[in-house]
C-alpha cells in the first residue's frame, strides 16, 4: 500500500544546526523508494526555499516541494475564507511571501485580518496597532500557538506568546492554523495526494506532532531525539502508534520492509 510521511524537523532531522545521526539515510531512502514526504514546520519566518536550502546544506537533498510551513497553511486557509483579502502582519518574510502568493495584500490600516507569526522584530507600537485593528473588527489569526521556540541559547518567546498578549488585551480569541490544527494537517496530506489511512506523522512533540496526527486519524511515530522522553507519555491520554529513538531506526523497521514488499 502507498504510504507517505509528514515529518517534523527540529528534534527529528536536526537539533539547532546539527544533523541528527542517520536522518540523512532515512530521507535518502524515502527518495530512493519514491515515497512521498513533506517536512512540516510551525515556524513561519522562512519561505519554503529558505527551509529547503537549510536542509540541503546539512546534506538532505530536498526541494521546495518537500516543505510545508504554517505560513503556507495560513495563506491557503485565508484565501478560501476571503479571497484577495488584506492582512496586518506581525511576522517575517516567510509569512508575507505566503500571503502574497495567494493574492493577499499587506496593509497598515483597516485589514480584514491581523495575522501573527514568528518573529523578533515586533515592538509595542506594532502590538498597539494590532489591538486597535482587532477592536475595530479585524479577525485575529495565529500561524501557530507554540508558546516558545528552542534556540542554541535557550528558549525564546514564540508566536503563541505574542498571540496571548493580543488575546488578553482585546478579549478576542485567535484562530490558530498550525500544528496540531486539522487545517494544517489536512492541507499537508492533500499536497501529497494521500488518504488519512496512507499518512504517517513523525515528530518529537506530543502536543503538536502526535496530537495533530491523532486528531486526523494518521498513524503516528514519536522520536525520542528531541524534547520528549519516554516517561513523559504518562501525562497524555493519547499515545503514538510507534516510539523510536530516532528516524535512523525507521530505515530498518519501516523502509526495508516496505522495499521488500
Amino acid at each position: 500500500m502507498t504510504r507517505g510521511y509528514l515529518i517534523d524537523m527540529d528534534g527529528v532531522i536536526y537539533r539547532g544546526s546539527e544533523l541528527i545521526e542517520g536522518a540523512d539515510r532515512f530521507i535518502n531512502e524515502l527518495i530512493r523508494q519514491r515515497v512521498p514526504f513533506l517536512f512540516l514546520t510551525n515556524n513561519s519566518q522562512r519561505t519554503r526555499r529558505d527551509v529547503a536550502t537549510k536542509l540541503q546544506r546539512m546534506g538532505i537533498p530536498v526541494t521546495d516541494k518537500n516543505i510545508f510551513t504554517c505560513a503556507d497553511a495560513t495563506a491557503q486557509f485565508l484565501a478560501k475564507q476571503k479571497p484577495n483579502g488584506t492582512a496586518y502582519v506581525i511576522g517575517e518574510g516567510g509569512l508575507t511571501q505566503a500571503l502574497h502568493s495567494v493574492g493577499y495584500s499587506i496593509v497598515d490600516h483597516d485589514p480584514d485580518y491581523v495575522v501573527v507569526g514568528e518573529g523578533r522584530t515586533f515592538n509595542m507600537e506594532i502590538i498597539e496597532n494590532a489591538v486597535r485593528m482587532i477592536m475595530n473588527g479585524a479577525k485575529l489569526i495565529a500561524t501557530n500557538i507554540d508558546p516558545n521556540c528552542p534556540t542554541p541559547h535557550g528558549l525564546r518567546p514564540g508566536c503563541g506568546a505574542i498571540v496571548a498578549m493580543l488575546e488578553k488585551a482585546t478579549g478576542f480569541d485567535a484562530f490558530s492554523v498550525g500544528k496540531p490544527s486539522p487545517i494544517m494537517m489536512r492541507a499537508a496530506r492533500k499536497e501529497m495526494d494521500l488518504t488519512a489511512g496512507q499518512t504517517t506523522m513523525i515528530g518529537d512533540t506530543m502536543e503538536t506532532d502526535i496530537l495533530g496526527g491523532t486528531l486526523m486519524g494518521y498513524r503516528t511515530i514519536l522520536v525520542l531525539s528531541g524534547g520528549t522522553r519516554r516517561e513523559d507519555l504518562l501525562k497524555y491520554a493519547y499515545r503514538p502508534d510507534m516510539i523510536v529513538n530516532s528516524v535512523a531506526d525507521l530505515v530498518e523497521t519501516e523502509l526495508r520492509a516496505q522495499d521488500a514488499a
